[in-house]
């Protein structure tokens, strides 16, 4: 919510690689999230699937 009161139109969020739980977490919160366009996870030179990168609408 900061980021989009900031009008920041991407952000990158970075939840670490691990087994992938945090991952999933962040995932299921963007998805339900209204005011994100979309999200997908980081090219390799940004986090690769240790972030994801988030689009707000």
């Amino acid at each position: 919510r900061e980021a989009r009161r900031k009008n920041f139109g991407v952000v990158r969020i970075i939840h670490g690689k691990g087994v992938g739980v945090q991952r999933e977490i962040v995932r299921r919160v963007l998805e339900r999230t209204d005011f994100v366009k979309s999200f997908k996870g980081a090219p390799e030179f940004s986090g690769n699937w240790g972030a994801t990168i988030v689009k707000f609408k």
